[in-house]
């Protein structure tokens, strides 16, 4: 048999693309959610519960849009409310055009939070994402 020099490196280069390739699913403490042709990349983020995660909101749309996570009451309450803009609450932000935010939250709780842009027809649209939080 032939030593090949190069082949462990290879094989390494193989694991890393393939781990890429399919994702990581452990938490982040940070994450940056862009927003293209009234989309989120990416649909989901993870999170550790109980861990803060500073997620940065861009907005690559020459039109307003906002980011509200939480609980199925949450997204009931602005489907149906009157703000017109968010920046006091770390899970409701309004991100101007062309602009970006950032935003650190913490959920105590395991388990899928959306988050959607609810201004008028952009959640059925497909403006929705998953902050799934996962046990520590």
């Amino acid at each position: 048999m032939i030593a090949r020099p190069g082949a462990p490196l290879l094989g390494l280069a193989a694991l890393a693309l393939l781990a890429v390739a399919c994702g990581d699913a452990s938490a982040s403490t940070h994450a940056t959610v862009a927003v293209h042709y009234s989309r989120f990349t990416p649909e989901v983020i993870t999170a550790a519960a109980g861990e803060p995660i500073t997620i940065t909101l861009r907005n690559d749309d020459p039109i307003e849009h906002e980011w509200i996570a939480g609980a199925p009451d949450v997204h009931e309450r602005h489907r149906t409310g009157t703000e017109p803009f968010h920046d006091q609450v770390p899970t409701e932000v309004t991100i101007p055009a062309f602009s970006t935010r950032v935003t650190t939250l913490t959920f105590e709780e395991p388990g899928d939070y959306l988050y959607i842009c609810h201004l008028p027809g952009h959640e059925a649209y497909g403006m929705v994402g998953t902050l799934r939080v996962l046990e520590r």
